[in-house]
Order: C-alpha cells, then structure tokens, then sequence
C-alpha cells in the first residue's frame, strides 16, 4: 500500500508560517481584540484583494517580468465595469466578472505589447502605464467616484456567519471569490504545459526559446493574467466598499509586491509557490493589523515594506545592479535572436 506524503512545503514557507505563529502569539498577549474570529475573519476578508493581486503578480514574477501597474489598472477597471454595465442595463455578476477580465486583460496586454513588441524592460514599462493608467483615470473622472452601482454588485453575500461576545464575525463573497483565484492560479502554473512554460522562460529565457517556448506567448499570458487577475481584485474592491473610487487601490503595488517576494518569489523569474505568496500576504496584513491594534504610527507599516522589498531586491541576485543587468541583457539577446 502507497504511503500517504504531504505536499511538499519549502523552507521560506515554513519559516513564514513560524513567524506569522509567533507575531500571533505576541499579538494576542499584547492586545485585546487580535485574537478574536470577528478580527480574524475581518483580516481575512480584508485580504482577499490583495491575495487576488498576488496570485497574478507572482505568474508575471514567474516568468522573469514585473508589474508595478496592477493596482491603478485594478482602478481603471472598476471604472470602465461600472460605466458599461450601466450601459447594459445593470447586468449581473456573470456579466460583471467577463467585462472586469475583458478589460483587465486589455491593459496587461498593453504591458505586454510594449515589453515584447518594444524590447522594454517591465520595470520601465510597468512604471509608466502605472502613471500613464492613473493620470488618465484621474483626467477624464476629474476623481469623481460612482455611487450608484447595481443591486448585485452591492448587496453583500456573507458565507458564513457567527455570532460572537465582540459581534458578528462574518466571511463575505471576496473569500470565495480569492479560494477560486488560488486554484485556478495554481491549477495554470503547476499543473498545465503552459505553467513550465513560464518558470522556463523565467529561469533562462534564452533557452526556453531554444527549446521552442513561444516567448511572446508566455509574455501575453503572464501579463493578460495578471490584467485579469486586477480586474477581478477591483471588482471584489467596490463590492467590499460599496463604490468605486479612483484612487481606491493607489500604493498598494507595493504592498502585495513586498508580500510576493517576501512569500520567495525571486525577482529574476524562475521560482515561487502559492503558499509562499498567500502567506506573505497574510504575514504584511497580520503585521499591518498588530501595529493598528498597538497604537503605532502607520508609517511604521510604510517603512516595513520599504525594507522588505530592499531586502528581497538584495536576496534576488546580488543586488539592483545584477537585476537590471540580467534584464537588460536577456532584452539584447532577445533582440537578436528576433
């Protein structure tokens, strides 16, 4: 008889869950609230979005790309779903998810028309459609936010309820929605020709090219993921918060990116897990929620990820210096190889 084996979990994974079990101790010892179902159930609910994020932006990690432009693309697609979905007559929710991905993937496939088609790096591209997404936002909304959005987009689906001394601790459609997200990502990158593709090309783009990987391909799916991945995010957002605001989701690439790369995904592209993205996530919002709790500044939570993502860059490759150079030098012999 086969002998039953867990999955395997890595090293950064576990470490990650010993210090998310430690922080949990430390903060139910030192507050009142942490360690209650309402507050965890509210963390995990609060979340929700920013695992959704995750789940795209460690494919584009994956494939040896990055996107600084998720969040603000994530705002434009509430916008442009709220506006067509009027036009539409209200729609409902089947309507809602295929008009957020149509868009969202639009907007990945600009990045990933201009990173492939242009031989631009995806740090630089990324950085300009962020701002290029969010001044045009801004210029023709005039930061006006949408109010009045259809019943099936603002009525709260709670999954499950339970009444507690501190009140109804509840978990709410955004979970639902980010456990199908998780597999579907995970079902793509670990079970799927198309999911070796990616950490292929992420780990020597040269030679997944060689082996006959389309290379352009593996740019739109990383990328038009990701794209998706943002529209949904910004769908379950303006169901939590009952509108749509344009600046909504403005800072949080940051955030989810520090959450990503503290989860392992590496930088350079090759390598990450699920588990690691989820559980860094939940590592940022568990430390985010225990410095709120704790009375400290919320720019204590800024400089945290600021340090994070140094650390990660460092981690990555010996340094920023290495990074851009592996980058630039993988666009040159792209080029020619083309």
């Amino acid at each position: 008889m086969r002998s039953l084996r867990l999955p395997h979990i890595g090293s950064t994974e576990r470490w990650l869950m010993v210090v998310i079990a430690l922080m949990c101790l430390f903060l139910a010892l030192t507050t009142d609230t942490f360690f209650t179902l309402v507050n965890l159930f509210d963390l995990l609910n609060i979340s929700a979005v920013n695992v959704i994020f995750a789940a795209g932006l460690l494919v584009v990690l994956i494939a040896g790309g990055i996107d600084i432009s998720f969040a603000v693309a994530a705002s434009v697609v509430q916008y442009l779903t709220a506006l067509t979905v009027g036009h539409l007559g209200g729609g409902n929710w089947a309507v809602g998810f295929l008009v957020a991905g149509f868009y969202g993937f639009a907007l990945g496939a600009v990045n990933a028309t201009l990173i492939w088609r242009f031989r631009i790096i995806s740090i630089v591209v990324t950085i300009a459609t962020f701002n290029l997404f969010f001044g045009a936002l801004m210029f023709f909304t005039q930061g006006v936010s949408i109010y009045d959005l259809p019943d099936w987009w603002l009525d709260r689906i709670i999954l499950f309820e339970f009444d507690t001394a501190n009140g109804f601790a509840e978990l709410t459609l955004p979970v639902a929605v980010m456990a199908a997200v998780v597999f579907a990502t995970w079902f793509l990158i670990r079970r799927t020709t198309l999911g070796r593709q990616l950490y292929a090309m992420g780990d020597n783009m040269e030679g997944a090219r060689r082996i006959g990987i389309n290379i352009a391909g593996m740019h739109y799916l990383a990328y038009g993921w990701m794209g998706v991945m943002a529209g949904i995010a910004g769908l379950m957002q303006a169901h939590y918060a009952q509108e749509v605001v344009p600046n909504a989701m403005y800072g949080r690439e940051l955030e989810v990116l520090a959450a990503v790369v503290l989860g392992g995904a590496r930088l350079g592209g090759g390598r990450g897990t699920l588990l690691g993205a989820f559980l860094g996530v939940m590592l940022v919002a568990i430390t985010q929620n225990g410095l709120n709790l704790l009375g400290v500044s919320p720019y204590a939570f800024k400089m945290i990820v600021g340090a994070v993502i140094l650390v990660a860059i460092t981690l990555s490759g010996s340094g920023v210096g290495n990074l851009l150079a592996g980058a630039m030098g993988r666009d040159k012999r792209r080029a020619v190889a083309t």
